[in-house]
């Protein structure tokens, strides 16, 4: 596997490289879930590569930036075993040179739910995906499913600025009692860890509920009900919407995602399911 750090370096390795190649973005701090990612990249594309870039941009000044877990060497050992050809590990200056003063924000999409909790988030992930994108030039790029909200904003921004990369989502991966796998499930104690699988379990339960016929509204309500009962501190949303453009529904139709959001301790864990 190739390491590259700069623009410069990574402009020389792409040139280098035949056939089709596919994308795998992080942020670092590896976990299976990223694994699933590039084991999908490698069924469609020739050659994978990925980057590492804890974005700045995408954090607010009260937000983990600063905490955010940060092991590159783990890291590189862990793409390299799943056959990953291209590394590209950018600094902040790379990115964001200095007199950097373009940010990109996706409208409509970006205004509800994760827009709602942390002003100013997509503005951050949308500009740096699009960096990513333009310098890697891959033919395709993957996300996990689990940020839904980010993975709907990717795919609109990429069809509206007319960057040529099919976005491809993956299905999010969970540990064996169901929590949905994340960088940030480092931060839970043990107690909060055994208390956080309420949240897929109460996930999981409304589905169930919405195709039986239930009432969505008291569905709703219920799960945060039980989220509360289980520990978590702060409830977000915990929201149906119509799974294209992520508007609330007040009762079911077409194709539609469940997403959550809620903090147990000190850590903010998002969430959703297919219904």
């Amino acid at each position: 596997m190739q390491i590259v750090r700069s623009s410069e370096e990574l402009a020389r390795a792409r040139r280098d490289i035949q056939g089709t190649l596919a994308l795998v973005p992080t942020m670092g701090a590896l976990h299976a879930g990223h694994m699933a990612l590039l084991a999908e990249a490698r069924t469609r594309a020739d050659k994978i590569a990925a980057s590492i870039f804890v974005n700045p941009a995408q954090f607010a000044a009260n937000e983990d930036f600063g905490r955010y877990p940060r092991q590159e060497a783990q890291d590189a050992r862990l793409l390299e075993s799943g056959a990953c050809d291209l590394l590209w590990m950018p600094s902040v200056e790379d990115i964001y040179p200095d007199g950097f003063a373009t940010n990109i924000s996706v409208a409509g999409l970006s205004l509800r739910w994760e827009g709602e909790a942390r002003p100013g988030h997509f503005d951050g992930v949308a500009t740096v995906v699009a960096k990513l994108l333009l310098s890697v030039r891959p033919h395709l790029a993957l996300f996990g499913e689990k940020d839904f909200q980010q993975l709907a904003v990717i795919r609109r921004m990429v069809v509206d600025l007319n960057i040529p990369v099919e976005i491809v989502g993956v299905p999010t991966i969970r540990d064996a009692d169901g929590l949905a796998l994340s960088s940030r499930n480092a931060y839970l104690s043990e107690d909060e860890r055994r208390r956080a699988v309420a949240l897929p379990l109460a996930l999981r339960s409304a589905v169930e509920k919405f195709r039986a016929g239930s009432d969505v509204a008291a569905v709703l309500e219920e799960s945060k009900s039980s989220l509360g009962e289980a520990g978590f501190s702060r409830i977000d949303y915990v929201a149906l919407v119509d799974a294209s453009t992520l508007q609330p529904l007040d009762a079911p139709r077409g194709e539609m995602r469940l997403i959550a959001a809620a903090a147990i301790g000190t850590t903010r864990l998002i969430d959703n399911m297919p219904v």
